[in-house]
């Protein structure tokens, strides 16, 4: 791993920031590696609960990088496929919570992994951009099945044709941020949200998120019959019993991810 994603242990949490400050974390080939690389660390890492997903510097992201984009051989649908690709799926797939914590802006493909971790918090000077109708390109990286399975057909395509800069308050009533808060803030409040989090029982976070992402593209039935199974799985787990004999006893519970 290099260090254009750098990668911080705290406790249960990991933090993995975007260090191109200087390109306002322009995402490259090289990133998406990195990224995916720290997401694969933090999986194997037992002892991590929770990823805090951010970026050095004054913004999240500004998107691709330009002045890189069109360097090699590979076209822009190669780049999307076998570069961009595995990054996001790789936020998607692994079992643990990824907060995205927004200083600054999100843009281009940057808006798109915001949009694709699995929580959202901005800062409150922050805002979301998709400009591609200035640059005559669409919105990638899943950005249109994100924006339109969020807040609906009309706003999403509006707020893209117009490359709208969308304010973090627009963000929290559109119901696209989780939380705001003071830009000085953003990260400790982004970490204390995590160490939270990390005290829930590994097992139950991971098994929602996967529901809740199957669930984005499937029928009630299907839904509801993988619930099923997985809650049968939980109902054996370690954690389930300690869960309830804590609830029973008054404490806390401790989780093993077992």
């Amino acid at each position: 791993m290099t260090e254009t994603v750098i990668y911080e242990q705290h406790d249960a949490v990991a933090v993995l920031s975007i260090n191109r400050p200087d390109s306002l974390n322009g995402f490259t080939a090289e990133v998406c590696e990195s990224l995916v690389l720290a997401i694969e660390k933090a999986q194997r890492d037992e002892s991590i609960r929770v990823l805090v997903f951010t970026g050095e510097g004054r913004a999240f992201s500004a998107g691709a990088d330009l002045k890189q984009g069109f360097v090699g051989d590979r076209t822009t649908r190669g780049k999307l496929l076998f570069e961009y690709a595995p990054a996001l799926t790789a936020i998607a797939e692994i079992p643990k919570p990824v907060i995205a914590a927004v200083p600054g802006f999100a843009a281009g493909i940057g808006l798109s992994f915001a949009l694709h971790s699995d929580l959202l918090i901005m800062a409150d000077d922050s805002f979301l951009l998709s400009p591609f109708t200035t640059i005559s390109l669409l919105p990638d990286g899943g950005a249109n099945w994100a924006l339109v399975k969020q807040i609906g057909y009309h706003r999403a395509y509006q707020l893209c044709i117009e490359s709208e800069r969308i304010t973090a308050e627009r963000c929290l009533e559109l119901g696209i941020a989780n939380k705001v808060v003071p830009a000085d803030e953003l990260r400790d409040a982004a970490l204390a949200w995590a160490h939270e989090l990390g005290k829930r029982a590994p097992l139950s976070l991971a098994a929602t998120k996967k529901v809740m992402r199957f669930a984005m593209n499937n029928d009630w039935h299907s839904c509801f019959t993988l619930e099923a199974s997985e809650q049968q799985k939980l109902r054996e787990s370690d954690d389930s019993k300690e869960g309830i004999a804590a609830f029973f006893e008054k404490r806390e519970a401790i989780f093993s991810g077992k």
